[in-house]
């Protein structure tokens, strides 16, 4: 009888540790934007609202220079969920494409690890991500999207996020420890044109500081205030989120991160790595393990340190994990911290790239960039100058969402006026470097400037040197490697359009097809030949 009262007491005692165990864990929160720029009103947005993220920011910490390594989505994501750079992900370095099965998420080691996982609306991708036997793959846990809502507009989802969030919840026992990703689709394109104004009460001289390379009219301007729109829709869905961790008495040992895959889907923006392009919104929050509220970061953060955050945050050791070693660095230190400004010494750069991200080039070739940001400069190389930066013309410029401003751009140069479209869609020279702190937009190229050689073959060296060690196939000289990765759709895009057989693109406006090839400049040479169907 003692006997079998100690061990009763024995399982008691064993089950209450556990318990106690998964409650020190902290649950994990990620809300993701679809292509927001850093257009919050807490970083200073004169157009957009954001009381959900700026709470985020106000009660945690902001971050002023976090970046995707690559302004695309799936090679963006790829990043967040894997802990490393896009060049370290084979396949997963490009757009549309198999996820390959040899890279483990964060998301799958924490359901390994005791966690409730799961994600509402858009995860990772566009991809497909199967097994290496090809069968499904939830690489972001379980999907909760029963959940809908009456959108504000019909470019808007029917998917309620916090309503899906708070579903999971509340099918997760109350011991364990999770793990979710709200992935708005929001502020994707398309937009419902003039929502802005209509609904959002908005006024085009609201937008203080327009982009120098856009024309500045009626339209790009109700463009911006649309994308704004869509912004705040999310952040309503943030304020809710909020509300729910609090009436279950989650938001303190709750890790929340809100951020954005990359910048505005704009021309010159997303698909691009310009400064814009891959310098994105960042708030964390964890209440019980901040010493202090408020901060504002100035550390170079970059994507590829979440998901070392988040294991080291749930007592999960990297190298026991499965994943693939981490490039990035796990921020606890900073979470730790009670400073603002510069908190680590070594987080003093990021770096920054392309493969190859939509369809429509002969070949299925992508774009190759490198980069890297350090001390407010910005270093690119561009490895293939003779090809088209957002794609070909004659099919579209693919690598651009339709939209407006890039209506208007096309039509300027139509009607003669390249100004814009040389800065948007113009082929490119081999070197760039700029200086963000004086030239955020990134109009002055000053590589070939005598004055700034020395700078500018130091970050070079420093780039090369970097991405040397990490494995970057472009620096050994097999980059065309990573453009062997077939499309998962759009495969031959441009041979089959050529051929007359009128592929399909729905990103992108009919318009947007250029009827005449065009030189760098944007002269037109002659007519597209394109085969009778």
């Amino acid at each position: 009888m003692k006997t079998k009262r100690l061990i009763l007491i024995l399982f008691i005692l064993l089950c209450f540790g556990a318990r106690s165990q998964g409650n020190e864990r902290p649950n994990i929160l990620v809300i993701i934007f679809d292509d927001a720029g850093l257009d919050m009103s807490v970083y200073g947005s004169t157009y957009v609202n954001t009381p959900g993220f700026d709470a985020i920011a106000k009660e945690g910490i902001l971050f002023n220079r976090a970046y995707t390594p690559n302004a695309k989505c799936a090679p963006s994501r790829a990043s967040i969920i894997t802990g490393r750079n896009p060049w370290q992900l084979d396949a997963a370095a490009n757009h549309v494409i198999y996820f390959p099965p040899r890279f483990k998420t964060y998301q799958e080691v924490l359901l390994e690890n005791g966690y409730a996982t799961g994600h509402t609306s858009k995860g990772y991708g566009p991809a497909v991500t199967l097994t290496a036997d090809g069968r499904e793959r939830e690489v972001m846990g379980r999907a909760f999207n029963e959940k809908k809502l009456q959108p504000a507009t019909k470019g808007i989802s029917n998917n309620d996020y916090s309503g899906n969030f708070k579903d999971f919840l509340e099918k997760v026992p109350q011991d364990q420890p999770w793990s979710f990703w709200v992935g708005s689709i929001e502020p994707h394109r398309g937009y419902e044109y003039g929502s802005g104004k209509r609904l959002g009460g908005k006024t085009e001289d609201m937008i203080k500081d327009f982009p120098p390379y856009w024309p500045d009219n009626e339209f790009t301007r109700n463009d911006l205030l649309d994308y704004a729109f869509e912004i705040e829709d999310t952040d309503k869905h943030i304020v809710k989120i909020l509300e729910t961790l609090r009436q279950k008495n989650q938001l303190e040992n709750t890790l929340i991160v809100v951020t954005s895959d990359h910048g505005m889907p704009f021309p010159r923006v997303k698909g691009d790595q310009y400064e814009n392009a891959n310098h994105i919104p960042m708030a964390i929050l964890w209440k019980d393990k901040m010493k202090s509220v408020g901060r504002v970061v100035d550390d170079y953060i970059s994507f590829i340190d979440l998901a070392p955050t988040f294991l080291e945050a749930a007592g999960v050791d990297w190298q026991s994990s499965g994943m693939h070693p981490a490039t990035g660095k796990s921020l606890m230190n900073i979470i730790d911290s009670e400073k603002s400004g510069q908190i680590e010494a070594d987080r003093d750069y990021v770096l920054v790239g392309k493969e190859r991200h939509d369809t429509g080039r002969p070949g299925d070739i992508g774009y190759p960039i490198r980069g890297i940001h350090k001390n407010n400069m910005l270093y690119i190389r561009n490895y293939e100058i003779d090809r088209w930066p957002k794609g070909n013309p004659e099919t579209g410029y693919l690598n651009t969402d339709g939209s407006p401003t890039k209506t208007e751009i096309l039509n300027l140069r139509r009607n003669g006026n390249k100004k814009y479209w040389k800065m948007n869609f113009g082929k490119r020279v081999e070197e760039e470097l700029y200086d963000i702190e004086n030239d955020p937009f990134c109009m002055n190229n000053l590589a070939a400037d005598p004055v700034y050689a020395d700078k500018k073959a130091s970050l070079k060296s420093e780039m090369e040197s970097r991405l040397l060690a990490q494995g970057d196939l472009r620096m050994i000289g097999y980059g065309p490697l990573y453009e062997q990765a077939p499309f998962v759709n759009g495969r031959n895009f441009y041979a089959d359009f050529m051929a007359g057989k009128n592929p399909k693109a729905g990103w992108v406006s009919d318009t947007d097809f250029e009827p005449y090839i065009l030189d760098g400049e944007g002269n037109e040479l002659k007519k597209v030949s394109v085969k009778a169907n």
